[in-house]
């Protein structure tokens, strides 16, 4: 059962919960039939991002989607889902591909950030998020990105630059940790809570913000039934922006994706 009246904190929780269902469990749901792909055909095949084709009825789909594990073997096989850059390169191998058989892509964004290792850093990870965000910005086919879970940094952001952008109720988003937050802030990593509500991290928040474009609802009660409506919620949206795309220009297409991020935010002058 999820608790009413809930603080930031708490959907933090909630989206960190290591019970919460992940990409994969959402592709199984959504999609009539999903084909794994692997590889950035450069380092190796890094699994905490999964990449492949997916159907819904007569509509195909390529699927990027990042993936974490439930148990400890889970984890570590998926890194945490916290991905390398050649999860990075992978989705943008593919995001290529979409485009070159005019297939629409949609993304699953869930992960506390890209992987901050030694190994990392050297195969280039600010790179590699740079570039598939270049990559996403021009790419001439409808994009959907869903923040399902914990969207944080450039980790997320790497694969959240889409035409729409849902997020589940429950689910956060933004620049990093409120722990990380309320260290380099205040110098004092405790005042977390406080840290998530300055953050305007949740679905609600981003939403008023125009930030996404749309929240999808969670049912109070957690349940393989309550899953399901919300898996068929998703699909549904899916189905109606792909008819809404479907006959547009692919020029538009790319100036929609690119007026949506140029007219987030808004500036005072003092």
């Amino acid at each position: 059962m999820v608790k009413q009246n809930l603080t930031a904190w708490d959907r933090v929780e909630i989206a960190r919960n290591p019970k919460r269902k992940t990409a994969l469990d959402y592709i199984d749901n959504i999609f009539d039939e999903f084909i794994e792909l692997h590889g950035d055909r450069n380092f190796k095949d890094d699994k905490s991002i999964v990449c492949g084709l997916g159907r819904i009825g007569e509509q195909n789909f390529t699927i990027i989607a990042q993936q974490k594990g439930r148990t400890t073997k889970e984890n570590i096989e998926r890194n945490f889902g916290m991905p390398n850059p050649e999860s990075y390169r992978k989705a943008i191998r593919f995001m290529k591909q979409a485009e070159k058989f005019k297939r629409p892509v949609i993304t699953f964004i869930d992960t506390k950030g890209a992987y901050p290792g030694i190994g990392a850093e050297e195969r280039g990870q600010g790179e590699a998020i740079a570039k598939s965000m270049f990559e996403m910005a021009k790419l001439k086919v409808p994009i959907i990105a869903i923040v399902i879970g914990e969207g944080s940094s450039g980790g997320a952001l790497a694969i959240g630059v889409g035409n729409k952008v849902f997020m589940l109720e429950n689910a956060i988003y933004s620049i990093l940790s409120p722990e990380g937050y309320s260290s380099i802030l205040w110098k004092d990593s405790s005042r977390y809570k406080e840290a998530a509500e300055k953050m305007r991290l949740t679905a609600k928040d981003l939403y008023d913000l125009k930030v996404i474009d749309k929240i999808i609802k969670e049912p109070k009660e957690e349940s393989d039934e309550s899953f399901k409506k919300i898996s068929n919620s998703l699909k549904k949206e899916i189905k109606q922006v792909i008819e809404e795309m479907k006959d547009k220009p692919e020029q538009q297409i790319v100036e929609e994706r690119y007026e949506k991020f140029r007219n987030i935010g808004e500036y005072i002058n003092l």
